[in-house]
């Protein structure tokens, strides 16, 4: 997996690209948000529209950086989950716990 990161005014946009799983894409997540936090990024979008597969592992990451940005002060949102994402999020039940968009401009303006 390997990750794009673009600033847009105060909200930062990580997008993952391929498989977020145990071993592979979990750590470059992990990394790529506290990447951000050592910036004082803490407005984050996770754009998940690229990312192809997602296991246990990487469920636990996206709670796992969900809470780290948290404890700093900071927010985290998802955008563009795919199908396989979504009803993955469904069946953890964790879709009420993220906020969700499918529109990256609505994404960023509800930092505002």
């Amino acid at each position: 997996m390997k990750t794009e990161v673009k600033d847009v005014g105060s909200v930062t946009i990580i997008r993952p690209i391929g498989k977020i799983t145990i071993g592979e894409g979990d750590v470059k997540l992990r990394e790529a948000v506290e990447a951000c936090l050592g910036k004082d990024r803490k407005k984050l979008i996770v754009d998940l529209a690229k990312v192809s597969f997602m296991d246990s592992s990487g469920v636990g990451e996206l709670v796992g950086c969900f809470t780290t940005v948290a404890n700093r002060g900071g927010k985290m949102k998802l955008l563009s989950l795919t199908k396989k994402i979504r009803d993955l999020l469904q069946i953890t039940q964790l879709v009420t716990v993220f906020e969700v968009y499918k529109d990256e401009n609505e994404a960023i303006a509800s930092f505002s």
